[in-house]
């Protein structure tokens, strides 16, 4: 195999498929990027069994060919060459030679006829979305995953396709994220969990463009995603999603509209005083026109007031500070509005028509005078 491409393009390909690279594997052979220009493109693909990435890239083949090679060391090896085109060229015993401008590095790859393929995934069943809106919607939701494994289903998304909406919904036992999405066409129901892994390293590849979209294929057990020049495949996580309709009552004892900015900012001034791993929650003491918001801690203690429009009851209630943190920086709106029945029943932030919906759930705390 011999082939030449600028410097900017293989990085790019590299950097974009090394994130189906894994830590730990006992494979050898997936640590590596396999290399395939043998069909007249030039193609990077790199698969962990559960996530797999492919990116075609613009380059000359000279001579047909296909190499794997070691991730991390290709990745290094591309990053510090100089600006300027890049010679790949292989020969019968996967001597690999990587040429640019006068550095010329001499590598030993595997043989790629070894490489795990990704799994073929059928291109029937499709939505399509813009990947401004995927991008925003998994910055939105993914902060409210479980990271434990102890429930697979935690670790992943929901995305429920009902008609023209796509609703994705996330939860770690403590809160939940939900955001719906007017889709451009009507879809047959379909409900699939997604891994939060997945979805991390997709957001972190598309470019966030408005005009460009993104086709999502569905098959049993996998969903492929497809946009620009590159493939993602990955695993669905089995089994059925919790069931949170009845969690979203609509029911409220008081009911808060209040500055998002102002918010966050005391919140997050509040949190100063709590160390690492200090679970100290944020009383929110709310009555007519304000809001007081208190912590106490082994550092020192904080009270603000926050002006309020309320209906309803006066009302105590403590919560997780970064809870609210995690959910008020991804609302884009300047006022947010708090439902809320007691201390012991979870905070709802929505908007009016519901397209994000925050559940939180309060903690106990004891009041000091």
């Amino acid at each position: 195999m011999k082939l030449v491409c600028s410097k900017s393009a293989l990085l790019n390909g590299v950097q974009i498929v090394s994130k189906a690279v894994p830590n730990k594997t006992t494979m050898s052979i997936l640590e590596c990027i396999l290399l395939d220009a043998s069909r007249g493109v030039i193609t990077l693909t790199a698969n962990d069994m559960e996530l797999g990435i492919e990116t075609t890239i613009e380059g000359n083949i000279i001579e047909k060919g296909i190499i794997a090679l070691d991730a991390k060391i290709f990745l290094e090896i591309v990053r510090k060459l100089p600006d300027s085109d890049i010679t790949i060229e292989t020969d019968n015993n996967f001597k690999t030679t990587i040429t640019c401008e006068k550095a010329k590095f001499n590598i030993i790859g595997k043989s790629g006829e070894d490489f795990s393929y990704l799994p073929i995934v059928e291109r029937e069943e499709n939505i399509s979305i813009s990947q401004f809106t995927l991008k925003e919607v998994v910055r939105q939701t993914i902060f409210s995953i479980s990271d434990n494994d102890n429930n697979k289903l935690m670790t992943g998304e929901l995305f429920d396709i009902n008609g023209n909406e796509l609703k994705v919904v996330s939860l770690d036992g403590h809160r939940i994220s939900i955001r719906k999405i007017e889709l451009k066409d009507n879809y047959a129901p379909r409900k699939v969990v997604v891994p939060g892994k997945t979805l991390n390293e997709i957001s972190k590849i598309l470019s966030g463009d408005t005009d460009k979209f993104v086709n999502i294929f569905f098959t049993p057990k996998h969903i492929l995603f497809e946009f620009d020049n590159t493939t993602v495949v990955s695993r669905l996580i089995e089994g059925e999603y919790f069931r949170i309709e009845q969690m979203l009552s609509s029911d409220y004892e008081t009911k808060v509209v209040i500055n998002k900015k102002e918010f966050l900012s005391c919140i997050d001034r509040a949190t100063l005083l709590v160390k690492e791993g200090d679970k100290k929650p944020i009383i929110m003491n709310i009555t007519d026109e304000k809001m007081e918001l208190k912590i106490n801690s082994i550092i020192g203690s904080m009270n603000e007031d926050i002006d309020i429009d309320k209906n309803g009851k006066d009302l105590m209630i403590g919560f997780n500070p970064k809870f609210l943190i995690d959910a008020l920086r991804v609302i884009d709106d300047e006022k947010v509005t708090l439902y809320m029945v007691n201390p012991k029943a979870p905070c709802f932030i929505k908007d009016e028509e519901e397209k994000y919906i925050y559940l939180i759930l309060p903690v106990n705390f004891t009041t000091v005078s």
